[in-house]
């Protein structure tokens, strides 16, 4: 558990620009994620750790948890990899699809998964946050490589 104090460090600083735009903080900001890193559903990048994924089967998809990317290596393509990985997850566990939620004031978030390739599907207002569900159908046999993700 010793990448936890990085892991909520790094949350914080990716969703920090949105606090003043929402009446509470983003749900990643307020998650535990003891649970999900025992479960082993938590994968960092970088050492100190400059971005990670949190993901959950979810009947027929692979749901993108939260993804998140230290502002300092924002624009790097870094976020571009952890998507790349969790198409590969999804591919492994035989998973036709990844599905995501965000919240409709980070609209740059919803144009970064639309150029890859997600589409909405659904809006609706949940636990207080007004959330775009977004999904993304696989192409079975597409394989790109992300490495330096791990567990």
């Amino acid at each position: 558990m010793a990448d936890l104090d990085e892991i909520h460090a790094i949350i914080q600083a990716a969703y920090a620009k949105y606090l003043s735009q929402m009446p509470k903080p983003p749900a990643p900001v307020l998650r535990d994620y003891t649970p999900y890193i025992e479960q082993g559903a938590v994968w960092v990048t970088g050492r100190p750790i400059t971005g990670l994924i949190s993901l959950t089967p979810a009947g027929d998809s692979l749901l993108i948890e939260n993804i998140a990317v230290h502002p300092a290596a924002q624009g790097t393509g870094l976020g571009a990899t952890l998507m790349r990985f969790a198409e590969q997850q999804a591919k492994e566990r035989q998973l036709p699809r990844l599905t995501l939620y965000t919240h409709e004031v980070m609209t740059e978030n919803q144009a970064i998964y639309a150029h890859l390739g997600y589409r909405e599907v659904e809006r609706r207002a949940e636990d207080g946050y007004r959330r775009i569900y977004m999904e993304k159908v696989l192409d079975p046999g597409q394989d790109r490589s992300a490495g330096g993700v791990t567990s």
